[in-house]
């Protein structure tokens, strides 16, 4: 009895290990992700539908979750940057993938979604519209640095960062990193690249920062399709929340532009806050927006002295590339 018991118990703990596994599924490369049936249905998705008997634009997102669940939201007017905004309605619901089909009800309605199409049908059952999966580019993506801009990183190395900076073997700047050089005030251009991780939740999703000054930090997180808080995407941690969440789905490559206007001094005496603007994905997301106090976990406390550009290493795979800045005078 005391053997059977034993190997029972053997037999229970492989089976725990491998769904443990399994549930800490945490990818960085889009090419180990391709295979992955849920990555394949997480997206945006666009068009319209039909409602009180007039069609009107609206944007799907839908969320992996793992393991074949799905988070889904529908947005009134079209995705956010592209129609959508808090004034607007959105409706959220759950489901899960069977047979092929991943379906997620709503009370007001239901997406049956294959092969990158979200067919919409109304509570009675009968189809609204029809929303196609999407894959947006920021404007800015690729922007070039102008005149007199300090180049930080562009893939060849990592002469502008400070010792022990990691670069991975596509040539893509890894997270936790800090500039060599300090600024004072800057307009800054960076693109991240947030990593697949469906289990996760909350801060655990693909997180990191930009630090100005390594001071005061716009977050970096996975909140796509979340609702956009100041600790998530595109938030100024604990101050400011983004005018609209512009995060795209983990895996695609999304832009920065910051404007920073550093804080005035007189001896360590602060007499002005620093300032920031930001766009996301080319969408005005902060928008000249008052830094009281610096970010509570920030390498740097405030001070008249500049400082570093902080990329924070917040224990998942954040990449960056195309990185550079131009300092104001």
């Amino acid at each position: 009895m005391r053997t059977i018991r034993t190997f029972m118990a053997l037999v229970a703990l492989i089976l725990a290990s491998r769904v443990n596994a399994a549930e800490n599924v945490v990818i960085a490369d889009p090419a180990k992700a391709a295979d992955d049936a849920d990555f394949k249905v997480q997206g945006e998705y666009a068009g319209e539908i039909t409602r009180n008997g007039a069609k009107e634009k609206s944007g799907f997102h839908v969320i992996a979750q793992g393991g074949g669940k799905f988070h889904g939201v529908l947005y009134t007017g079209g995705l956010p940057g592209d129609g959508y905004d808090r004034s607007k309605t959105k409706e959220e619901a759950d489901g899960a993938t069977a047979d092929g089909v991943t379906t997620i009800k709503h009370a007001n309605w239901e997406a049956k979604i294959k092969d990158g199409t979200a067919t919409i049908n109304g509570a009675d059952g009968k189809e609204i519209g029809q929303l196609k999966r999407i894959v947006r580019e920021s404007p800015t993506m690729g922007a070039k640095p102008p005149e007199g801009a300090i180049v930080l990183f562009d893939g060849s190395n990592t002469d502008e960062w400070q010792k022990g900076a990691r670069m991975t073997e596509d040539k893509l700047l890894m997270e936790g990193e800090n500039s060599v050089k300090k600024f004072g005030s800057f307009t800054l251009h960076v693109e991240f690249r947030l990593p697949y991780m469906p289990f996760a939740r909350g801060q655990g999703r693909g997180n990191s920062g930009v630090y100005c000054q390594s001071r005061y930090e716009t977050q970096v997180l996975d909140s796509f399709g979340l609702k956009g808080e100041n600790n998530e995407c595109g938030g100024i941690y604990t101050i400011s929340v983004p005018i609209v969440n512009m995060c795209y789905p983990p895996l695609q490559w999304q832009t920065y532009d910051i404007d920073y206007t550093a804080g005035t001094y007189d001896g360590v005496k602060k007499t002005k806050n620093a300032r920031i603007t930001v766009k996301h994905n080319g969408v005005l997301i902060q928008n000249d927006v008052d830094l009281p106090h610096a970010t509570t976990s920030a390498p740097l406390p405030e001070g008249p002295e500049p400082g570093p550009l902080h990329l924070q290493n917040h224990g998942t795979p954040v990449r960056y590339r195309n990185i550079w800045i131009l300092e104001k005078k």
